[in-house]
């Protein structure tokens, strides 16, 4: 059986939740007003996990240093989604490409996940980012250069603005 971590903590953003096994991080949320608020989203994932502050100290000093508008890379942190879909992975990766302060459409990112006929497929796959942050599905536009959904669909679509403003 796989052992599983979790931890919440404050970012200069709010609070962000994160999950791990031993293989890499499995899930993260976007920044909350409240921790509570990032239990609610981990929901099921934190029901066995161990709760561990010291087994995430790099990436929480790395996600601190990003949201004070520092030069980060999350591009080396070990994941987690074997459990996901072929075709998610395979997005999921190329959006970790995308360089900070740079976007990318989802029709380009559906052509790097191996099929360029997939632009919708390929926002499913960023809507189903269970990574924001460490998989940058901000950096993911609509080919007109709108910014689509994020969060769980439009509401948060400020915080997108916000992080691509962060990032130049």
């Amino acid at each position: 059986m796989t052992t599983t971590y979790y931890d919440i903590f404050e970012t200069p953003a709010g609070w962000m939740g994160l999950v791990a096994s031993d293989k890499g991080l499995q899930r993260s949320t976007l920044p909350q007003a409240f921790p509570e608020d990032c239990i609610d989203q981990l929901g099921s994932a934190i029901t066995d996990a161990t709760p561990s502050p010291t087994h995430f100290e790099g990436i929480k000093k790395k996600l601190s240093r990003y949201f004070s508008g520092e030069e980060v890379s999350f591009a080396d942190e070990p994941i987690d989604v074997d459990d996901a879909s072929p075709f998610h992975q395979a997005a999921w990766h190329a959006c970790r490409t995308i360089p900070k302060g740079e976007t990318r459409t989802y029709k380009w990112l559906a052509e790097q996940a191996g099929n360029a006929l997939a632009p919708r497929a390929a926002g499913q796959a960023m809507a189903r980012n269970r990574l924001a942050i460490i998989i940058p599905c901000h950096r993911v536009i609509a080919s007109d250069g709108s910014l689509r959904g994020f969060g769980k669909g439009r509401e948060r679509l400020d915080l997108k603005q916000r992080l691509l403003n962060l990032e130049g």
